[in-house]
């Protein structure tokens, strides 16, 4: 298939990447401490989760889509 949309904007690799249940967000973690929320139909950026002290390897959304789950070299995990 073709490529829909880019997802650019992070300062290091991208670790993970995952839809939100009802396909309407895209999660992305990433060697740059950061882990963004996208936008899955027009590709923007919605928001960037700050905080962890190390690469975030994994993020995954709850069930309901309501929150995200981060988990980071730093030794710990955080819910958004």
């Amino acid at each position: 298939g073709e490529c829909l949309h880019t997802l650019a904007g992070h300062r290091g690799a991208i670790f993970c990447a995952a839809f939100s249940p009802d396909g309407q967000q895209v999660v992305t973690a990433s060697d740059d401490q950061t882990a963004r929320l996208w936008d899955a139909a027009s590709g923007e950026c919605l928001h960037t989760l700050e905080g962890h002290r190390g690469a975030i390897f994994c993020a995954a959304f709850s069930p309901d889509g309501q929150q995200v789950v981060t988990a980071s070299d730093d030794k710990t995990a955080r819910l958004w």
